[in-house]
């Protein structure tokens, strides 16, 4: 049995605008309808693989569940880390979790959540391939075969440069990314695989690997596990001792270390989606090299990228030459093509000014929906809330501020301290300061309404919660 652990914490800053902080890349639909996160884990649905386990941020646990619930899965473990401590503690906590519950001899296949892979059917034969060498006691990591010399990936050689079929083969070594010289160099000499940072390991053969060649991080994640408490069905690792481990990345804690470390070369159209350029490339770019999205027009374009996300403003592109260009409702980026790695650096920077639009999307999600600011002022706040079926609020009240809802689509339940009422569209309700009150949806259509504050304080900290079925602090 292979147990997929999928890893679904980072924040993907290089995809700003669309990625950020408080919504990262691995759960946006970047190409159709479905996150990068949801086609992670449809390619693991098939005969051989065991229920995923999933290892997410606690900020995103309830966005993970429900994608996870849309794809159709009903059995994950949902391990949560109180923090970001880089990719070796959270595969070893995976691993110590598995064992624990009796499948220290199984194989445990680690994929990051926000990777494309175009050709499943190829990727899975090459797990296929890998399976014996990791049942034997190999490290298995998946090489990709190049296409071009490529400066963002690290890299993986080999001994022979017979790597057309999927087999397993030796590691001679790792290389961390090259520059352009030394790229062209590998790509032309044909040994050299892009790493994936996809790994195949039978879970006690890691465990072990661990304990020889990291043992500093096997206590604290071990401690992490055994003292994890149960959350609404989600696994809360034990902050203190997660937070004792060493903070590391699994090629260099272990891979880079091992002996007996194999990669199994295939050829599936993946990409780690790294940079806008990655997206430009898998979008297709028409005969002049235009990929466009959303509400977009391009006029004697070559070389672009133009896409405008959720609504975002039309985007109008007139004798553009390798221009990215990406528009949302609060921030727009443009940037040259070739420097596309930058947009982190300017992340950084738009953070250093104290800028929310770095981590914030105008759109915040919660457990029961989400919410976006329609218009703020000094003494008032408009929101537009919805509230999917069966979802409801905390009991709460305010200290600062009174509301007034009004429904533009669906049915909402309010409750106004002692009293519920059911209200429909066109309806409105009025919440008094310092009014306990709860809003649910009752129906079977998503709930919107339109939410007017007035007040002396409009923020979200303005609340007292009294009853949470998320369980919130």
């Amino acid at each position: 049995m292979i147990h997929p652990v999928i890893l679904c914490g980072g924040s993907g800053t290089r995809l700003w605008p669309l990625s950020r902080k408080a919504y990262p890349k691995q759960f946006t639909p970047l190409f159709g309808r479905e996150s990068l996160f949801q086609a992670c884990l449809r390619r693991y649905l098939g005969d051989g693989f065991g229920a995923p386990v999933v290892l997410s941020h606690a900020d995103f646990r309830f966005l993970a569940a429900e994608q996870i619930s849309a794809v159709g899965l009903e059995k994950a473990a949902i391990l949560l880390e109180p923090e970001a401590r880089n990719t070796a503690p959270a595969i070893l906590s995976a691993a110590l979790y598995l064992a624990g519950q009796g499948k220290g001899d199984d194989l445990m296949l680690v994929a990051p959540s926000d990777h494309v892979i175009r050709d499943v059917p190829a990727f899975l034969t090459a797990v296929e391939a890998g399976t014996a060498a990791a049942e034997k006691g190999d490290l298995v990591a998946f090489g990709i075969r190049p296409d071009r010399a490529e400066t963002g990936y690290g890299y993986l050689e080999v001994g022979s440069t017979d790597t057309a079929t999927p087999k397993a083969m030796p590691v001679t070594r790792f290389i961390e990314k090259p520059d352009a010289d030394r790229a062209e160099a590998m790509f032309a000499e044909g040994r050299f695989l892009w790493n994936a940072g996809i790994f195949l390991f039978k879970v006690d053969t890691l465990i072990a690997a661990f304990e020889a060649l990291a043992p500093e991080m096997v206590p604290p994640c071990r401690l992490a596990v055994e003292k994890a408490r149960d959350d609404l069905g989600f696994l809360r690792l034990d902050e203190e001792a997660f937070a004792s481990a060493p903070e590391d990345s699994i090629d260099y804690a272990i891979m880079e270390k091992a002996a007996a470390v194999a990669t199994v070369p295939v050829e599936c159209g993946w990409s780690d989606l790294g940079a806008w350029d990655a997206v430009w490339r898998e979008m297709s770019p028409d005969e002049q090299g235009v990929a466009t999205s959303g509400a977009v027009t391009q006029i004697d374009c070559a070389d672009v990228l133009l896409r405008s996300e959720d609504d975002g403003p039309r985007v109008v592109g007139v004798n553009l030459r390798d221009i990215a260009v990406i528009a949302m409702r609060d921030a727009v980026l443009v940037a040259d093509m070739s420097d596309l790695q930058a947009v982190k650096t300017a992340v950084q920077t738009l953070k250093a000014e104290g800028a929310d639009e770095a981590e914030i999307l105008p759109r915040t999600y919660r457990p029961w929906g989400w919410y976006e600011t329609l218009a703020l002022g000094d003494r008032f706040q408009v929101k537009q809330i919805m509230v999917p079926p069966g979802k409801k609020l905390s009991l709460q009240s305010h200290v600062h501020r009174s509301e007034h809802w009004v429904v533009v689509q669906g049915t909402a339940t309010v409750t106004i301290d002692d009293e519920v009422k059911l209200v429909t569209e066109n309806q409105s309700v009025y919440i008094p300061l310092g009014a306990v009150h709860r809003l649910e949806n009752p129906g079977k259509v998503d709930l919107h309404l339109i939410e007017v504050q007035t007040g002396s304080y409009t923020g979200e900290d303005d609340i007292i919660r009294y009853e949470d079925i998320y369980n919130r602090a």
